[in-house]
Formats: C-alpha cells, sequence, structure tokens
C-alpha cells in the first residue's frame, strides 16, 4: 500500500473490513465506516473495531 494517499475503511455484509483508497469509488457490495487517514491509522481502527474474524454468518449460526 501506498503511504501517500488517503485511505478509507470499509466493511462488507458479513462484517469484514479492508481499507480503501478514499479517492476511488466504494465497490459493490461495501459500505465506508466514517473512518479516512493514513494506512497506519486505517489500520489501528480495523485492528480495534474487528475483533472476531469469523464472518458475520458463522457467528449468528454458531449463536444459535
Amino acid at each position: 500500500m501506498r503511504s501517500d494517499i488517503a485511505y478509507q475503511v470499509l466493511v462488507n455484509d458479513e462484517g469484514q473490513y479492508s481499507l480503501w483508497p478514499a479517492h476511488q469509488p466504494v465497490p459493490a457490495g461495501w459500505v465506508a465506516d466514517g473512518k479516512t487517514g493514513t494506512v497506519d491509522e486505517c489500520s489501528a481502527h480495523v485492528d480495534s473495531v474487528w475483533t472476531d474474524m469469523r464472518p458475520k454468518s458463522l457467528r449468528d449460526a454458531m449463536s444459535d
């Protein structure tokens, strides 16, 4: 990843996170979660909010 551009944090319906260049359109199936910044800032945000790597559908199935 380039360190000279801004990134945004995206999340999909399964609760999975990704970093995406802020100047690029958000791809289908993803939404911005509101965090924009450097790679390090966005990575730290993802580390703090994505504490369970299992997809949402699996978490839901295991809680039944």
